[in-house]
């Protein structure tokens, strides 16, 4: 609880904590709501840049694209695609990331085959099921913005954004008691 009294010298007191915890509060609140903006910003910066995020979870293309590993995919038409190129593509309901070893343009599909593999894709990929060309990636990313794109994950990000603003309006509550107490101890004395 916290309080403000008078000495007999007429000097205000105020007990343990009386300013330090709304600005701690106002502190750790606004921490809480950045670590949130900034942890997202790779997802939605790729995105506005025309961009597609892809987590790797196989290591189908190990060593250069790590389990893990963010992928960043950018539109391409299909006949731009050439031999050595990343692409990703729908394969069912997943979406895999593999090195385009031919491109039949004729038949209008790709041969593919994850590097890591001993042998070429079994199947080969229609033009309908790409999604592009993959133009950046970054170790471990994937794993970090995984947690974003699960339900969960949202749910955590925006609890943890809804206690970073409770700490601010926390701090805000906490200071205008002060201020009333304040008032009243001016108006008594």
């Amino acid at each position: 609880m916290t309080h403000s009294s008078q000495t007999p010298q007429g000097r205000k007191l105020y007990s343990k904590g009386g300013k330090w915890i709304p600005a701690l509060c106002n502190i750790l609140g606004t921490l809480m709501i950045l670590l949130v903006v900034i942890s997202c910003l790779p997802i939605v910066i790729a995105r506005m840049t025309g961009y597609e995020v892809y987590n790797v979870v196989s290591g189908s293309m190990e060593p250069e694209i790590p389990v893990g590993s963010a992928v960043y995919v950018e539109s391409v038409a299909p006949k731009g695609i050439v031999t050595g190129d990343v692409i990703a593509f729908h394969s069912g309901n997943s979406v895999v990331v593999h090195r385009v070893v031919e491109n039949r343009t004729r038949e209008g599909e790709f041969v593919t085959k994850g590097d890591a593999n001993a042998a070429e894709d079994l199947f080969a990929v229609g033009y309908e099921d790409l999604i592009g060309r993959v133009s950046k990636h970054y170790p471990v990313l994937g794993t970090f913005l995984f947690f974003y794109t699960s339900t969960t994950g949202k749910v955590y990000a925006i609890c943890f954004a809804g206690c970073g603003a409770l700490l601010n309006l926390l701090a805000g509550r906490l200071r205008s008691g002060r201020s009333a107490l304040d008032e009243q101890q001016e108006t008594k004395g």
